[in-house]
């Protein structure tokens, strides 16, 4: 009995001595019981050793056990099962089976999944999956399953997307991460070491979009975004070029001051101001325009001698002043009879078939994806949209030809040899869907009509008007004092949204690159005035393969815009000829009897330029040199 009892008794103090053992572990676990953020997630994996003693290291504790590894400073609280925890500055955190660096009195909670987490300075982070966020400056970000990795800074959102993602973001940031794991300095002091890839983020950056500078061993030095793309070319000469989306060179900025455009399709724009003050704009080889400033009858002119197929012709243009620069008004070179407008204004009842003769064309076969000419015509107008597209994309085939013979052929290539170069066949015409929509055209249309009656009126205004001065004279030089008034640009006036691209031009894109127009495109106004930088934003409404996406939004100098009114204005005058060439004739109704004569307009008189063909010979070899610079720095000093 008493042996009974004794045994009892030491069984008692053992029961009693084990639950003083376990008591401090408990209330220890219990305090510190929900790191927060996400709850719900799996539950922290069971130490299978026992805690070690903790020992004092630089301020804070070090303490090992249960395969974790803690260290913490100013009063940090953790909590780790099988996991491995850095926090500082008073972070509270609870892990399970992750790895996590909090700092600045972050708050984290990580997703099971061996999620891997940076945050600091209050920052907000939710992870899943083994995706690796490192966040700085009260970021918020969330990163999706499947490994992806993002790095953002100075309070950005960002959401990255499965799949191993990598972002890097501005302000110095580095991000590298490979699968595995990765070394990271986040803000607050708080640093986390495991194996693999290396990451920095540096507080107060802001995320997205940082760009890369590298200085090649040619001397150049090349600009990427934070995918990768060379957005830019800088050659040790000077010359500086932007590229496309695609990797292709867009516009180039020469050291003379030069721009040049090219086009997807192999076009090609260059637009110089000589020392004298002439612009010098060549559209391909052979092809372009001289310009000159002169005054006449105290206004204000801009003489433009256009020079193609070794022809050269001259237009006058009226200068208008807007907002401190000065743009170029289209005034026609005749003017028709009062009945010749209103007939090619009004209908063809219930319209006309017409037979272009385009069938056999190459232009027409290869822009069958793109264009449809009316079936019937039911008034003038819808006749003069089909002639105007049919000269542009012909006009835009021809270029393309031409610089493809060059490229093959070298730079002194002839334009005879354009057909052994043109392009490949889009499919021919007559295809069911096509790019440019009924709508596209309904709009051009439209505005074919409205140009149409305000030429009308101008010319009725002039009838009862006296004769301006015939001779063209040197500009006055203005004098200081003096500040025109400003008149809105045509391409700015409410009615005025519908474009045609005359010439090649490079818009930049969000990413940094650019993207290509090509004569032809149709373009739609969306802002009614333009920026700082005087542009303004259009949408395309209709593009040619492999140029800025149908739909896309994208900024436009009001300068080309205002180009591309004036260009669309001279083709109308010339549709309006040709219908004058064609009326009565067909099946084609007749206009009213002796109304097609027509009389010069005199402020649309020039003299021509004979100095044209050579001054755009010579700014075309200017640009050889520059775009051959360029391509020596695009392959880090080979040349082709």
């Amino acid at each position: 009995m008493k042996s009974a009892q004794a045994s009892s008794n030491v069984a008692a103090k053992w029961i009693v001595f084990l639950i003083l053992l376990m008591l401090p572990s408990l209330a220890w676990g219990q305090k510190n019981k929900g790191g927060g953020g996400g709850g719900g997630g799996s539950h922290a994996s069971a130490p299978s050793h026992a805690s070690a003693p903790s020992h004092p290291s630089g301020g804070g504790a070090k303490t090992t056990g249960g395969g974790a590894k803690t260290t913490g400073g100013g009063g940090a609280k953790t909590t780790t099962g099988g996991a491995k925890t850095t926090t500082g500055g008073g972070a509270k955190t609870t892990t399970g089976g992750a790895k996590t660096t909090t700092a600045g009195g972050a708050k984290t909670g990580a997703a099971a999944g061996g999620a891997k987490t940076t945050t600091g300075g209050g920052a907000k982070t939710t992870t899943a999956g083994g995706a690796k966020t490192t966040t700085a400056g009260g970021a918020k970000t969330g990163a999706a399953a499947g490994g992806a990795k993002t790095t953002t800074a100075g309070g950005a959102k960002t959401g990255a997307a499965a799949g191993g993602a990598k972002t890097t973001t501005a302000g110095g940031a580095k991000t590298g991460a490979a699968a595995g794991g990765a070394k990271t300095g986040a803000a607050g002091g708080a640093k986390t070491n495991t194996a693999g890839a290396k990451t920095g983020a540096a507080g107060g950056a802001k995320g997205g979009g940082a760009s890369k500078t590298v200085t090649t061993k040619n001397g150049s030095t090349k600009t990427m975004n934070s995918s990768g793309k060379t957005t830019s070319v800088a050659t040790k000469s000077g010359n500086k070029a932007n590229f496309t989306s695609s990797g292709k060179v867009g516009t180039v900025h020469t050291k003379s001051g030069a721009t040049i455009n090219h086009g997807a399709n192999g076009s090609r724009r260059v637009v110089s101001t000589r020392a004298n003050g002439t612009r010098v704009v060549s559209t391909g080889r052979g092809r372009g325009y001289t310009q000159r400033n002169f005054s006449r009858g105290g206004r204000s002119f801009s003489s433009r001698t256009y020079y193609r197929g070794g022809h050269a012709y001259a237009r006058a243009y009226g200068r208008g002043y807007w907002h401190g620069g000065y743009y170029n008004h289209y005034y026609p070179g005749r003017y028709w009879g009062g009945g010749y407008y209103g007939w090619a204004y009004g209908g063809w009842g219930p319209g006309i078939g017409w037979g272009w003769g385009w069938g056999g064309a190459p232009w027409y076969g290869y822009y069958g994806y793109y264009f449809n000419p009316y079936p019937v015509y039911a008034a003038p107008a819808f006749w003069i949209t089909d002639y105007l597209i049919s000269q542009n994309l012909q006009a835009a085939y021809a270029a393309a030809a031409v610089a493809n013979a060059n490229a093959a052929a070298g730079a002194g290539a002839a334009e005879g040899d354009a057909a052994a170069a043109a392009p490949a066949d889009g499919g021919g015409g007559g295809q069911s869907a096509v790019v440019l929509t009924p709508e596209v055209k309904q709009a051009i249309a439209d505005e074919v009509k409205a140009e149409i009656a305000a030429e009308r009126d101008a010319a009725a205004a002039q009838a009862s008007s006296a004769p301006a001065a015939a001779a063209p004279a040197a500009e006055a030089p203005q004098s200081a004092e003096a500040t025109p008034a400003e008149v809105l640009p045509d391409a700015l006036k409410p009615n005025n949204r519908t474009f045609i691209v005359a010439d090649a031009l490079n818009p930049q894109l969000p990413d940094g690159t650019e993207c290509s127009l090509t004569q032809g495109d149709v373009l739609t106004r969306i802002d009614d005035t333009a920026d700082g930088n005087n542009n303004v934003k259009v949408m395309v409404s209709g593009s040619q393969k492999g140029d800025c996406a149908s739909g896309s939004q994208v900024a436009i100098s009001l300068d080309d815009l205002q180009e591309m009114h004036n260009h669309f204005r001279e083709q109308i005058d010339d549709g309006l000829e040709q219908l004058a060439k064609n009326q009565g004739k067909n099946g084609m109704p007749a206009a009213p009897a002796g109304s097609t004569a027509s009389k010069p307009n005199p402020d649309g008189q020039a003299t021509p330029d004979p100095n044209a063909a050579a001054e755009l010979q010579q700014v075309d070899q200017e640009a050889d040199q520059a775009d051959k610079d360029v391509q020596v720095a695009q392959n880090d000093g080979v040349s082709n």
